[in-house]
C-alpha cells in the first residue's frame, strides 16, 4: 500500500515562526492537493511534527544547533492553519525528550506510542511519498531512514523546501536521496 507523509509542515518552519524556512508556506497548497490526491484514493495520510520540551539539547540555550522552537501546546508547535490534514491522518511526534533526537519522522510515536516503522509494517505500507520541511533536514533524515528500512520512497520534489544554511544545502539534499534510491515526482505527473 501507498501513503503520504507529510514532513514538520509546522507554523515555526514558515514564514514569521522561531525557525523558519524561507517560503515555507509556499508548498501548502501543494501538499494540500498530495492529500486529496492520497484520501480520495484511501490511501493513509501521515504527518510528522517536532514536540520538543522547553528544556532539550536540541536548542541553543542547552548546548545544541537551534533556537527554541515547536515547544509542545504552544502556536509555533501547530500544523500551518491552511494545512488541510484530514481528521483521519496520524500524526507522528518528534523530538520530545531531553535528548533532542528529532530530525527524521522514523523518531516519532503516533498517539498509541507506536513508532512510525512498527505503524508502517502493521499497515502493510511499503510506498511512501514524502513531502514537507526542511528538505536539507527532517525530509532528507526521513526520506534516507525509510530507504534504509526498504521501504520504496518517492520524493515530491515541488512540496518540499530547504533551509539552505550553506547555498545549495537542499539541492545536494535531493541528490543524496536520489543516489541512495528515492524516486522524484511533482504532482501533475501523477497518474489521474
Amino acid at each position: 500500500m501507498k501513503a503520504l507523509l507529510i514532513i514538520d509542515v509546522q507554523k515555526d518552519f514558515c514564514p514569521g515562526g522561531a525557525l523558519a524556512v524561507s517560503q515555507g508556506d509556499e508548498i501548502v497548497p501543494v501538499i494540500n492537493q498530495y492529500i486529496h490526491y492520497f484520501s480520495s484514493r484511501f490511501w493513509p495520510v501521515l504527518a510528522s511534527r517536532d514536540w520538543h520540551p522547553r528544556e532539550t539539547t536540541h536548542f541553543q540555550n542547552y548546548g545544541g544547533p537551534w533556537p527554541a522552537h515547536c515547544v509542545q501546546n504552544t502556536k509555533g508547535a501547530m500544523f500551518h492553519p491552511e494545512l488541510k490534514l484530514p481528521e483521519n491522518a496520524t500524526v507522528f511526534s518528534k523530538g520530545m525528550g531531553y535528548d533532542g533526537k528529532s530530525y527524521s519522522a522514523f523518531l516519532g510515536v503516533n498517539g498509541q506510542q507506536m513508532g512510525l516503522l512498527d505503524y508502517l509494517n502493521a499497515k502493510e505500507i511499503r510506498e511512501l511519498y514524502i513531502c514537507g520541511l526542511a528538505t536539507d533536514y527532517c525530509v532528507k533524515e526521513s526520506v534516507l531512514d525509510a530507504l534504509k528500512n526498504g521501504f520504496q520512497v518517492t520524493l515530491l520534489t515541488d512540496a518540499i523546501k530547504g533551509v539552505n544554511l550553506q547555498p545549495g544545502d537542499a539541492k545536494e539534499a535531493v541528490v543524496l536521496m536520489k543516489v541512495k534510491g528515492a524516486k522524484t515526482i511533482e504532482f501533475h505527473h501523477l497518474p489521474s
